[in-house]
């Protein structure tokens, strides 16, 4: 059991980073913040896909470079870093992910190569409001192969051609593609904490809905979904919560206060090894995570979730303490310390909250230690 990326996807991760920072720096996501009409950074969008990361793990015969899901996860810790303003989650892990779950060949066959290419936006769309939707709470229904009901938050539901969504059919749960530009779709943009990820809500009257998967599977595929998702979103989680500590620490050394840089007086000092501590914590669990989800494992539920619950922590975490290191600057609008606490809260609701993440750990690790 290896934990740490090979030679290669360090290699990978360093290339991968150089052209972030020098491209698509951070402060790329607060040209989407400042401006309402945008939903994400389309130049990005391109950038990406010119460099082949929507394909990274995606089959070869689909036209994606056929690279392992540790390779998609050393992309996600450096868009994480960046704060890429694009729908990469929505689109590779909920969207690509899906199909290649549960996806017949024609489905993969149509949609895959598509979202290689950039083509197609993608989205999950499971929450009704308030609370985990369960058999008992579902109220978007099927019949007769259209679909009814109201989905609420869509992360890149203003923006996505194609949509996974939870439904209900003959009382059974289970997954349908609905194309989010087809009849019977209406779309309402939501406020979020953080502009550079739009979200939006969908009301379906009569869309036209593919199944995805086997009949009355749609909670057990989107489970599955939710364990990959959630790992690879760690990734992302942890590459925020690692440049938050840096930005932290390079004020740190740079600002002083009363004669001395305010690194050396202890208060500062302890903000950082804690940001240090809880970073390091989700690092180790996002790469048990990677390794059980490269490999298939049968750990992978425990792991995902306690990947995702170490990485909300950090995440949150790392990004008030580095406003909290910057003092009042970094309270500012021109600062981009708020843009890093946005992002971290916004992705620590994505895929469901660190509290129902929590009990699903403890659920699994209940289960795990009956059997």
């Amino acid at each position: 059991m290896n934990f740490d990326f090979s030679d290669e996807q360090k290699f990978l991760r360093s290339e991968a980073r150089k052209f972030l920072e020098s491209a698509w720096p951070a402060a790329r996501a607060r040209g989407v913040v400042d401006d309402a009409a945008q939903s994400h950074d389309a130049d990005m969008w391109r950038a990406l896909a010119e460099q082949g990361w929507l394909g990274i793990a995606i089959p070869e015969p689909f036209g994606g470079l056929g690279l392992s899901r540790i390779d998609l996860c050393v992309i996600a810790e450096e868009l994480g870093r960046v704060l890429a303003p694009v729908p990469f989650a929505s689109t590779l892990y909920f969207l690509a992910e899906a199909v290649m779950l549960a996806g017949t060949a024609d489905q993969q066959a149509d949609i895959l190569p598509r979202i290689v290419a950039g083509e197609l936006i993608g989205a999950f769309a499971s929450s009704e409001g308030p609370g985990v939707p369960t058999p008992a709470t579902l109220r978007t229904t099927v019949s007769g192969g259209k679909l009814t009901g109201v989905k609420l938050p869509v992360t890149d539901g203003g923006i996505a051609d194609l949509c996974v969504v939870l439904a209900s059919e003959d009382g059974k749960p289970g997954l349908f593609l609905v194309d989010l530009n087809g009849p019977g779709v209406s779309r309402e943009t939501l406020k979020t904490l953080d502009p550079s990820r739009g979200a939006a809500r969908i009301a379906f009257t009569d869309a036209p809905a593919t199944p995805l998967g086997a009949p009355g599977a749609g909670f057990d595929l989107a489970e599955q979904l939710l364990d990959r998702a959630a790992v690879l979103l760690a990734f992302e989680q942890v590459g925020l919560s690692d440049r938050c500590l840096e930005m932290a620490r390079d004020f740190a050394l740079e600002r002083y206060a009363f004669g001395r840089v305010i690194g050396s007086y202890q208060a500062i000092k302890h903000k950082l090894a804690d940001m240090y501590i809880n970073n390091t914590l989700a690092r180790s669990n996002a790469y048990y995570g990677a390794w059980a989800l490269g490999t298939g494992a049968a750990e992978l539920p425990v792991a995902a979730a306690a990947a995702r619950v170490s990485a909300c922590h950090a995440a949150a975490y790392a990004a008030r303490e580095n406003i909290q290191t910057h003092g009042g600057i970094g309270y500012t609008w021109e600062s981009d310390c708020h843009l890093y606490y946005r992002r971290a809260r916004q992705l620590g609701l994505v895929a469901g909250a660190s509290i129902a993440w929590k009990e699903r750990l403890v659920g699994r690790l209940e289960q795990r230690n009956a059997a």
